[in-house]
């Protein structure tokens, strides 16, 4: 069960790329993402489907770039399907946007093995893991065609001519602007948004963002209620996010480095990480989830798209 790919062909389409977890079908000014129910982690793709993530991915992403196109305009036109997402197509901007209010995850682990720079940013010192920060910060990365995103500064994209000076004042007031809703729309569901990553691109002339926005997939949520308590008492956050698949990994040996072989998911494992995306699902939302019929999938994308070219 899962949809792991498409390979449609649609008239009018011009290309077609796959990413880590979507399918892209590209067409002279629209694009059509398929949320596939892949999994990736560590810059690897899983071998094995998660039933139900790509809809929860789509429909969360969905609901957010609604809820979001008053404070920065983005590219969705339509969603015309659970799994599908229809809209302009962008020129992307070769960095993604990470912006971060606590020390959690990638930061975390950098920050603990001495560094106090990240991006070019400076920590202070005495922080724990997942305290927040004094005020988020922005960490870019590289946006990599294969293999790892890097790190870098906001001196580096601006000297190496990746970004202008104008357009990257733009990206950062729009990343600070999307993560302060994304905060605040959060807060009113019992969540903390810890991290997340935006990508941005051009139509016409007009930036906007491109991708999906405050989705597990791209963002950390930490549970609000107890967070003080588990802060002050040493213990692990509880949070929605990839993060637990990623833990899991490497308890499991694996951390996508070379030579390291991907552990094998047991279908309880693959469940249990279904039902924590749907948990998600539900918990920002404040929707019940509706889990669509897998008999007939591929049909029912394959016209929905048609339909709406």
């Amino acid at each position: 069960m899962g949809i792991k790919e498409t390979n449609f062909n649609f008239e009018g389409q011009e290309g077609f790329y796959r990413g880590k977890v979507r399918d892209v079908y590209i067409f002279k000014e629209k694009l059509v993402l398929v949320a596939s129910d892949r999994i990736s982690a560590f810059d690897v793709v899983l071998p094995v489907a998660i039933p139900y993530k790509g809809q929860v991915l789509n429909q969360i992403a969905a609901y957010f770039l609604s809820a979001t196109k008053e404070v920065v305009p983005n590219w969705v036109d339509k969603t015309p399907d659970p799994n599908v997402t229809i809209g302009k197509r962008c020129e992307p901007f070769k960095v993604e946007m990470v912006i971060r209010g606590y020390l959690a995850g990638h930061a975390w682990r950098t920050y603990r093995d001495g560094k106090r720079t990240l991006c070019g940013v400076a920590l202070p010192e005495g922080l724990k893991e997942n305290d927040p920060l004094p005020t988020p910060i922005i960490t870019p990365t590289t946006k990599a065609d294969e293999g790892h995103d890097e790190d870098i500064s906001k001196e580096e994209i601006l000297a190496q001519g990746i970004v202008g000076e104008k357009n990257y004042e733009i990206l950062e007031n729009y990343t600070r602007k999307l993560f302060q809703k994304g905060t605040e729309m959060a807060k009113e569901k019992g969540l903390i948004l810890v991290d997340t990553k935006y990508e941005f691109g051009t139509y016409q002339g007009e930036i906007m963002v491109i991708d999906e926005i405050h989705t597990p997939d791209s963002s950390r949520y930490f549970y609000a209620e107890g967070y003080e308590k588990r802060q002050k008492n040493g213990e692990t956050q509880k949070q929605l996010s990839k993060e637990f698949v990623r833990q899991w990994l490497i308890s499991e040996g694996f951390q996508g480095k070379e030579g390291q072989k991907i552990p094998i998911m047991d279908e309880e494992k693959v469940m249990s990480i279904s039902e924590r995306y749907i948990e998600l699902y539900e918990h920002i939302t404040g929707e019940v989830f509706v889990r669509q019929d897998y008999t007939h999938a591929q049909d029912r994308i394959f016209k929905a798209i048609g339909a709406n070219l």
